[in-house]
């Protein structure tokens, strides 16, 4: 079969001006595979929680799921842009599942059992290419006092891997000593942390919904001033986007923590509303049982497809 590149992604690679063919043909493997395939969206699986939160908190919910082969097999069979997780998973279906779906591998990790708002470096750009991945995916905390290391790392680390032509996917989460809690979600916080992304060179960047809360001060001063409209949840998603190079790199926002199917789709109609690219959704999809998370993947990739 011919994989015809759309208008729409040939539009999106050409935002990528430094990067060579094979990055751009990985990047559009991501936008053309899949039931979003040729759209412009994305709807990405990643499973990296049982470093996050353990195997109990993660898997437990939908025992299944405890098993990796499951994760493959639902982004496949849902048709889902991509899977992403880290090392181990990836290499437990690496060969049973090897071309069916595009991988991203999440080489940084933290864990519950400290309170290091940082990460470890657990895999590497050679692994991406073993297991056939074509991006990289790394979590940066910008408020973290850890910060300013993380984003060495991964400059270093997406240099290495672009030069072997694969992606960087960067999960980018506001958290650190001086941030509160409802500063973790402030959208002036969440499009900041979003801007440092692309400014470190990621293709493809991950944040949380915002929510209308400001906080810091010489910030909420230009939001208020210059009226940034901020108050609904479409808004709020167009000033994330705003904020990556005036809507030049591909943004998607994460599902966060399990919650009602509705509020899952209202979501999805904010993020598509506001123009960004897609979801990146884990538990609210497999701690469902399948069938009911095959449903309501298929129904976030109808809302992206503006039916």
């Amino acid at each position: 079969m011919t994989m015809h590149i759309t208008p729409a992604v040939k539009k999106i690679l050409s935002w990528y001006e430094s990067d060579n063919p094979g990055t751009k043909a990985n990047i559009a493997r991501m936008l053309m595979h899949g039931r979003l395939s040729g759209s412009g969206k994305l709807v990405i699986l990643p499973v990296d929680q049982g470093f996050e939160h353990g195997p109990a908190r993660s898997f437990e919910a939908n025992p299944e799921s405890y098993d990796p082969h499951y994760h493959y097999q639902l982004a496949v069979d849902s048709g889902c842009s991509a899977y992403a997780a880290p090392l181990g998973a990836l290499e437990a279906g690496a060969d049973t599942f090897a071309g069916q779906v595009p991988l991203i591998l999440k080489i940084n990790s933290s864990n519950s059992l400290i309170t290091a708002k940082d990460q470890s470096v657990t895999a590497s750009v050679k692994d991406a290419l073993r297991l056939g991945c074509g991006a990289i995916g790394f979590t940066i905390y910008p408020g973290s006092e850890h910060m300013l290391e993380m984003q060495e790392e991964i400059v270093a680390l997406s240099r290495e891997a672009k030069e072997v032509g694969i992606a960087t996917v960067m999960w980018s989460y506001v958290r650190g000593p001086n941030i509160s809690k409802e500063g973790e979600l402030a959208i002036d916080n969440i499009a900041y942390g979003a801007h440092m992304a692309a400014l470190l060179g990621a293709h493809i960047i991950k944040v949380k919904l915002p929510s209308d809360h400001l906080e810091l001060p010489e910030a909420k001063k230009v939001y208020e001033d210059k009226k940034i409209p901020i108050g609904t949840q479409a808004e709020r998603v167009a000033h994330v986007m705003k904020s990556c190079f005036n809507t030049r790199r591909l943004v998607v926002f994460s599902g966060g923590a399990t919650k009602d199917e509705e509020s899952v789709y209202d979501d999805a109609r904010a993020i598509f509303d506001g123009g960004g690219h897609g979801s990146i959704i884990g538990r609210n999809s497999f701690q469902r049982p399948r069938e009911e998370a095959l449903a309501m993947l298929g129904r976030i990739m109808d809302i992206y497809q503006g039916k």
